[in-house]
């Protein structure tokens, strides 16, 4: 990953951050698009899943 891919996912973090209202469930989705892009930014994925993100369904 380019460092330009990375400041492009940290940009698109802290304005997905900027919407978070305070409601669990208002917040769910933005929460999730939040989890889903920190999660490409650290180039993790589920311990017991050889395929990307296939066991949270992220």
């Amino acid at each position: 990953m380019t460092e330009q891919q990375k400041q492009a996912l940290e940009e698109a973090i802290a304005a997905l951050k900027g919407k978070l209202t305070g409601d669990m469930f208002a917040d769910m989705e933005t929460r999730d698009e939040i989890h889903n892009l920190e999660m490409q930014l650290k180039g993790v994925k589920p311990m017991d899943s050889h395929f990307d993100c296939i066991g949270c369904g992220s």
